[in-house]
């Protein structure tokens, strides 16, 4: 695809399915992706593909980004628990490992 389009008119929406979003992120940042399609709490689904994971999650993405050393501004606590409030609501539990990691290294606000 980077041979007929440029790197900056692309963006990459990868689903979870079997755990390889992230990974499918860091590759295309080392061709120079900058922009992807993301869904706090990993939610989402496929209408093409019943059964389907959801989306990269926000917070592993924003996770990725912050230990690459992107400069994001995202407070991964605030991140994490405004998804986990949106998975409450809707009776999910969470599935991104941001959220679990922060969840049981805080349990509560760090603040």
């Amino acid at each position: 695809m980077v041979e007929r389009v440029p790197i900056a008119k692309l963006a990459y929406h990868f689903h979870d399915t079997n755990g390889t979003a992230i990974s499918n992120v860091a590759q295309a940042l080392d061709l120079g992706v900058t922009a992807f399609d993301f869904k706090r709490g990993r939610l989402g689904g496929c209408p093409y593909a019943p059964g389907a994971a959801g989306n990269v999650a926000t917070e592993d993405l924003a996770y990725l980004l912050d230990r690459s050393g992107f400069e994001t501004g995202v407070d991964m606590f605030k991140l994490a628990e405004a998804s986990l409030e949106i998975l409450e609501i809707l009776g999910r539990s969470p599935v991104a490992k941001a959220q679990l990691s922060c969840r049981s290294a805080f349990g509560t606000s760090p603040t």
